[in-house]
């Protein structure tokens, strides 16, 4: 009786651990960014950035008018003219035509919150 305790409790434990582990590179993208990635994928459905963008993860993302997001996280620039760092990842996000004037990608007013939980979800993308 006691060795079955003992194995029930220890299922159960490593049962907890596996659970407890997530994904790494979620973790180290909400880390980088502040942001949270469940909250980003359901902010970059809800302005629409599927319709102009293929995102990875992200139902009914498949636009073509702009550049697919798939790997943003290990660009070297964002748009062609930021360095990738979360700061101008979130300024990218948050008003890209104050970034570049000749962009194409409108001001869709996303809100500070809303970019740094996009940030998180775009960082997970590698």
């Amino acid at each position: 009786m006691q060795n079955r305790l003992s194995v029930v409790l220890g299922l159960c434990l490593a049962l907890l651990l596996l659970a407890s582990c997530g994904d790494e590179g979620e973790r180290i993208a909400e880390a980088t960014t502040g942001g949270n990635v469940h909250r980003g994928a359901a902010a970059i459905t809800r302005y629409g950035c599927g319709s102009c963008h293929i995102i990875p993860g992200i139902s009914g993302a498949n636009g073509r008018a702009g550049a697919s997001l798939d790997g943003i996280a290990n660009r070297i620039y964002i748009a062609g003219v930021l360095q990738n760092t979360p700061e101008n990842m979130l300024r990218w996000i948050e008003n890209p035509p104050a970034v570049d004037p000749k962009t194409v990608m409108p001001n869709l007013g996303v809100t500070h919150q809303d970019a740094i939980d996009i940030a998180g979800y775009l960082y997970t993308l590698k």
